[in-house]
């Protein structure tokens, strides 16, 4: 009741100012207060600011986005010893005035004289909302003046008020769909920071009725959401700004774009305008226009297989009950002969992916993997494997990691590890290989050009490489003071790695697709859904849908698990993976030794991506309430049907 009381009172304070200005011209913004509220009016967008509680309205003519007041979250700070929570509106001193460009005008609010336990707090923060562009966008600036206090974390602009929201839609991994009475808890992965499954891409927007609202971090490096939705709802999502290296350091900026009509879809293609305008958008076209091999990618599944799996008694998979399935070998010379009899089978092309190819196998001893495996064949058995794929005309690529540093690798030593803000190492034991910690980012492109430049020397026709982790685990940081790296630094050292790979015409992958990374890369390993509880199994967070796709699907391959069996990684337990493969024209995975009813499925998926592997995915709609029978379109007016119960699908070609 009081907050409709209250959102009444600013209608009315928004009408009375706005009789004192009769007309407004075309590229007119206006800037008027009464008191305490603040009103920016444009063409399209009336945007109210209450100075009192920060509260925010936005009139979008059919529909108001309401958003939520201050709190004592809104802002975290250090001050020498004192570590402290406020509001924004705890600053002492609060100077609002208008403030415009050629291009934006709205507010700039000045905020200093901070207090905590009574002693002055050396802070500023300036804090701007201005109305930009044609289409109006609200875009939010909040630059800090750190002085003698820094600024640890701060959730500015605040969230949509829940009842605001009918649907939230979530990048999180391949996409979510969430209604705002779903009737399961709901939890992001990753602590909800981006370039992680927990957003693959940095926006988030929301529905209300037949409106939409896309909300973009324009500087996503540090930065993420806080989000809510227990069981039966409702959702709360919103910005939180976090730390550099102990500071906030420099400008952070939010865009709010408001579509009057539009879904997911639309949101989709918002955000996909957005990063062709920034020049973030690299489509397939331009990546084997600058390596040709990628276009051998078109069309072909990916076999991805082994050689050895050496699993380290420290290592928490290590099997005590049975121990010689801690060592299981498949040499090169095999590999290859199932790679001759799958060529027999009519495989013409494919994509090798192999594990375990090193010196001690997979998931040991990096970032001193060489030489290849003894037991498999040495440098010789991998050098006649590589040939046999070239023969065949598969692209032989190579899993590798330059972020987990084992401590039992050659070259450990406790220095080159990260620090975090404490002064400590990370330490774990997960994987195979057993004791590890992270190799500093700052140290990873030397690795990798020393491990390649070996492997060339020994002229084994390696045509790419799968970087892990780079492409999944969010940005690292390290406090070191021999080799410091803050969050952008980490991806410009990953893009280092990556880009070392393609000077020797490599195909370039890694884990999932992160939006910082599809620049860079050719494909991943995967990009399916979220579950719950687990990646490999479970029930989907939400309602799945493929955003990603929606705007990178001719920017980036993605092969899918295209099992006929229901669930599996990624895939929901009711679902079908061949479905998604088909829905997504998605490349395949092909077992190194399949049935014929897997062949026959994965020529069905490889005939459709060839078709429109490096065609846009313009459109994707359900068919029924109950989200089973869904659809994409193409731009080349290919349309994919499927239904997830009975298990069918329908491929309509443009020319039909």
């Amino acid at each position: 009741m009081k907050r409709k009381i209250h959102l009444l009172l600013l209608i009315a304070v928004v009408a009375l100012l706005f009789d004192q200005f009769p007309t407004v011209t075309a590229q007119t913004t206006i800037i008027t207060h009464i008191g305490d509220v603040w009103c920016i009016k444009g063409i399209k967008h009336i945007v109210t600011l209450n100075a009192k509680d920060f509260s925010l309205s936005v009139n979008d003519g059919p529909v108001a986005w309401n958003f939520l007041p201050s709190d004592a979250n809104d802002i975290s700070i250090n001050a020498g010893a004192q570590d402290f929570s406020c509001r924004l509106t705890d600053a002492g001193q609060k100077d609002i005035a208008m403030y415009q460009t050629g291009f934006k005008k709205g507010l700039k609010i000045t905020l200093s004289q901070f207090h905590h336990n009574g002693e002055n707090i050396d802070l500023g923060l300036q804090l701007f909302l201005c109305l930009e562009g044609t289409e109006e966008d609200l875009v939010c600036d909040i630059i800090p003046d750190e002085k003698s206090a820094v600024v640890k974390r701060c959730v500015w602009p605040k969230g949509l008020q829940p009842e605001m929201s009918d649907y939230t839609v979530v990048p999180i991994m391949q996409g979510m769909l969430l209604p705002r009475t779903w009737q399961y808890k709901v939890q992001l992965l990753d602590d909800g920071v981006s370039n992680s499954r927990g957003l693959y891409m940095p926006w988030w927007g929301h529905l209300q009725g037949k409106s939409a609202l896309l909300v973009l971090m324009e500087t996503p490096d540090d930065g993420g959401c806080i989000f809510s939705h227990p069981a039966g709802g409702p959702t709360t999502i919103g910005v939180k700004w976090i730390h550099s290296l102990g500071k906030m350091t420099y400008q952070r900026k939010l865009r709010f774009c408001f579509i009057r009509e539009g879904n997911y879809v639309t949101l989709a293609k918002r955000y996909r305008s957005y990063v062709i305008e920034k020049g973030h958008f690299v489509p397939l076209t331009e990546k084997i226009s600058r390596n040709p091999l990628v276009g051998k990618l078109i069309g072909s599944p990916v076999i991805h297989t082994d050689i050895l799996t050496h699993i380290e008694p420290s290592s928490g998979y290590y099997n005590k009950k049975d121990t010689a399935r801690n060592n299981i070998l498949v040499t090169f010379a095999e590999r290859a002969e199932q790679l001759h009899a799958l060529a027999e089978k009519g495989i013409s092309t494919a994509y090798v992916h192999l594990d375990g190819w090193g010196h001690r196998g997979y998931d040991n001893l990096h970032p001193d993997v060489l030489p290849p495996s003894p037991q498999a064949g040495g440098w010789e058995g991998m050098k006649q494997f590589a040939n046999v794929c070239d023969k065949l005309g598969y692209i032989f690529a190579v899993h590798d990691q330059y972020r987990d540093y084992y401590l039992d690798a050659a070259s450990y030593d406790p220095r080159h590890t990260i620090l975090n803000e404490r002064g400590e190492r990370p330490f774990g034991n997960e994987w195979a290989g057993g004791s590890q910690s992270v190799l500093c980012p700052r140290l990873a492109p030397g690795y990798v050009a020393r491990n390649y430049n070996e492997i060339l020397a020994h002229n084994i026709k390696v045509r790419g490489a799968y970087l892990d982790v780079f492409s999944v685990v969010p940005p690292d940081e390290c406090y070191n003071s021999e080799h410091p790296v803050n969050r952008s630094d980490c991806k410009k050292y990953r893009a280092e790695c990556f880009n070392f790979i393609r000077s020797f015409g490599g195909v370039i992958s890694s884990e999932e697709p992160v939006d910082w990374a599809v620049p860079y890369l050719d494909l991943v390993h995967w990009g399916p859904f979220s579950l719950d509880p687990g990646y490999d199994k479970g029930m989907s967070r939400g309602i799945p849908i493929p955003l990603f796709n929606l705007v990178y699907h001719d920017a980036l391959l993605l092969p899918w698990v295209c099992g006929e069996g229901r669930g599996g990684w990624g895939i929901p337990e009711n679902d079908c993976g061949f479905l998604y493969g088909l829905l997504n024209a998605g490349l395949p995975y092909l077992s190194i030794v399949p049935s014929d009813s897997e062949l026959e499925r994965i020529r069905t998926v490889c005939t459709l991506n060839k078709r429109v592997g490096l065609l846009e995915m313009t459109n994707h709609e359900f068919l029924d309430k109950g989200y089973r029978k869904q659809r994409t379109t193409f731009s080349d007016g290919t349309t994919v049907t499927i239904d997830l119960d009975s298990c069918n699908y329908t491929i309509n070609k443009s020319n039909e």
